[in-house]
This record gives structure tokens, C-alpha cells and sequence, in this order.
């Protein structure tokens, strides 16, 4: 089981999947049913795992050269590599995409789609070995997931959906970018261009800080709009702890602090889908 978990990305699938119930939530007009909701969340969590899958299948070489990720199944030898894999990713995908057409409407399908097509080949195919902007780019998976749920509600963009799409961008370079400072070592054996291997951990750790500041402004637009007093404690608390770690970051950049801010990434995003979910349940 662990062996599977640690090949489709679970973890973070889970996530992906709660932001496309969060953009339901947060969305103004009729709500979809139960059943359709769950195959949504459903979809984006396999096209999630398929895009994963995919991004340790292509990825073996560098996952060999960094100590971080030797014990995945591919490198490991836990499991075979070959392209039957590619055949259960592909599959995965059309079974996601199409249960997302069929339960809600294309365009969520076409979210789900994009979701995993912009992690599995933008961002790991076409941009990662390439440049420092992959996780900024590649940022867009999570965003797709937010307006793959809202076009459940609504076929036109929402300024509800749009700030909640923004926020996903921004919220992944920091939370990867600290992940990149505490493994720097290992990205640059394995030649992937992450930014703390190119400017180093002071620079970095500044541009994070900056990088987070605009994440929580951003994360108190929805207050604006529909959302109300519990989105914006969520918000304000989830935001002030990130900043907090950001802060900590900046004066000392080493393995400790970046972990840290890793898992600060987490806690605030966390906070913020769950006060948007329990904002939106109270108003309902």
C-alpha cells in the first residue's frame, strides 16, 4: 500500500482534490448534487494520481541521483518500469475526464484535463530540467483543480473562482522553492535548475518572503466577495503564521528554517480551504 501511495502522489491528490470541493463551495449559484460532486473530487483526485505516476515514470533517471526521492518504487526496484505504466496513466486520465463530463459538464472536464496535463508533460516533460520557472508555471495544476469545481456551479469564471485560482498559483513556488533550499544538494546533482541552486539560499529565502506576502494578500481577496468573517480568520491566521516562517526564513536560510516554511505552506493553505468550506457551509 505505502509502495502505491508514494507512486500516485496521494498526499497531495487528496489536497488537489479538496481545492476543486473548495471551488464549489465558494461559488455562487446552485449548488451540484451530492453524487456529482464526489465523482468531481473523484476525477481530479485520479487524473492527480495518473499526472503523478507519470512524473515519477519520466523522472527515474533524476530520482536516482538525489537521496530524497532513491526509495521511490521505480528506482527502488519495488516496482518494474516499463510501458504498461503509460497505458494505466493513460487510461486513469480518459476514465477521469470522461467521468467529469458525463457527471458535471465538459468544462469541467476540460479543468480535470488540464490540471494533470499542465503537472504531468508542462511541468515535468517540457519545463523542469529546463528552468528555474517550472514550479511557477507548472503552479498552474493546482489552479485548474479550484476552477474545475467551480465550473460545476457556473460555466462563466467568477471573480470567487479567479481569486481562488490565483491563490493556488502563488501558493506553490514557496512551498516548493522550500523544499528546493533544504534539498538544494540534491537538485543540483541531479542538474534540475531550481532557484536556490541557481542564486543560492539567501536569495531565495527573499524572494519566498515576497512570494508569501503577495500569497496572503491575495488569499484575503475572497473576503471581498461572498466569503465572510470565518474565511478571513482562516485567512489571517493561516497567513500570519506563513509570514511568521517566511520571516525566520530570511534571517537564518538554512535546511531547518526551509522545512519549516515547507510545512507553514501546508498549515495556511490548509486553514484556508477549510474556512472557505465552513464559511460557505454557515451561509448555506
Amino acid at each position: 500500500m505505502k509502495t502505491f501511495l508514494n507512486l500516485f502522489k496521494l498526499r497531495i491528490g487528496i489536497v488537489i482534490a479538496l481545492t476543486a470541493v473548495t471551488g464549489i463551495a465558494v461559488t455562487p449559484g446552485p449548488r451540484p448534487t451530492i453524487w456529482q460532486s464526489l465523482v468531481l473530487a473523484l476525477s481530479v483526485l485520479v487524473a492527480s494520481a495518473a499526472a503523478g505516476a507519470f512524473n515519477q515514470y519520466a523522472e527515474r533517471d533524476l530520482d536516482a541521483r538525489m537521496r530524497r526521492t532513491r526509495a521511490r518504487p521505480f528506482v527502488s526496484g519495488s516496482l518494474r518500469h516499463g510501458r504498461h505504466w503509460l497505458a494505466l496513466i493513460v487510461l486513469m486520465i480518459v476514465a477521469a475526464v470522461g467521468s467529469a463530463a458525463l457527471a458535471v459538464n465538459p468544462l469541467a472536464a476540460l479543468y480535470v484535463f488540464l490540471g494533470a496535463f499542465f503537472y504531468a508533460v508542462v511541468y515535468t516533460v517540457w519545463l523542469k530540467r529546463r528552468t528555474w520557472l517550472n514550479i511557477v508555471i507548472g503552479g498552474l495544476a493546482g489552479s485548474f483543480a479550484v476552477l474545475a469545481g467551480a465550473a460545476s456551479v457556473s460555466v462563466e469564471l467568477t471573480a470567487e473562482a479567479l481569486a481562488f485560482a490565483f491563490v493556488l498559483f502563488l501558493w506553490t513556488p514557496p512551498h516548493f522553492w522550500s523544499l528546493a533550499i533544504a534539498f538544494q544538494d540534491d537538485y543540483r546533482a541531479a542538474g534540475v535548475p531550481m532557484l536556490p541552486v541557481l542564486v543560492g539560499e539567501s536569495r531565495s529565502a527573499r524572494v519566498i518572503f515576497w512570494n508569501s506576502v503577495l500569497l496572503v494578500a491575495a488569499s484575503l481577496l475572497p473576503a471581498f466577495y461572498s466569503l465572510g468573517a470565518v474565511y478571513l480568520v482562516g485567512a489571517v491566521a493561516g497567513g500570519a503564521y506563513l509570514l511568521v516562517k517566511s520571516v525566520a526564513l530570511v534571517r537564518a536560510p538554512n535546511r531547518a528554517t526551509a522545512m519549516a516554511n515547507f510545512h507553514a505552506t501546508l498549515v495556511q493553505l490548509s486553514l484556508l480551504l477549510f474556512a472557505a468550506l465552513i464559511d460557505a457551509g454557515v451561509r448555506d
